[in-house]
């Protein structure tokens, strides 16, 4: 039998960069622990800051992801418009675009199913962003 399970996340604010969410994601649908084969899709309800899996053990790897992004897509970028919240408003965007509003992740046996060194990333593009959304929506057949 398949099933449907739904929830709202709301993480507290974090700073710009990159942070390891999965634990807090696996708390907030303990439904998965039910599912035998299926999937977790986890949506953002943002348009500055993104979802995206990497790595999970080494914390210079998420340093490294924000100085290559910060010098890929500047706040100094001169010829931006949309600027009305701030310099790192329309930068924010961009980089959000680059990224991915959704992921889809397998579930198997009632655990997500990520390799190894796998985790959950919120791509945080502003300085203050506040609290951000997810809709967390696991779907399959039952154990």
């Amino acid at each position: 039998m398949n099933s449907f399970f739904q929830h709202q996340l709301q993480l507290n604010a974090f700073p710009a960069g990159y942070h390891l969410i999965t634990d807090e994601i696996e708390e907030a649908i303990p439904e998965i622990r039910k599912i035998q084969t299926g999937f977790l899709q986890v949506f953002i309800q943002h348009t500055s800051a993104a979802l995206t899996i990497n790595e999970n053990a080494d914390p210079t790897v998420r340093k490294d992801f924000q100085t290559f992004v910060n010098e890929l897509i500047p706040e100094s970028y001169p010829r931006f418009i949309h600027t009305y919240e701030g310099p790192d408003d329309m930068p924010a965007h961009i980089k959000a675009s680059f990224f991915d509003s959704h992921l889809q992740i397998p579930i198997t046996g009632g655990k997500l199913n990520l390799g190894t060194w796998q985790g959950i990333y919120l791509c945080e593009f502003r300085k203050y962003g506040g609290g951000r959304r997810l809709i967390l929506t696991a779907f399959g057949e039952l154990r």
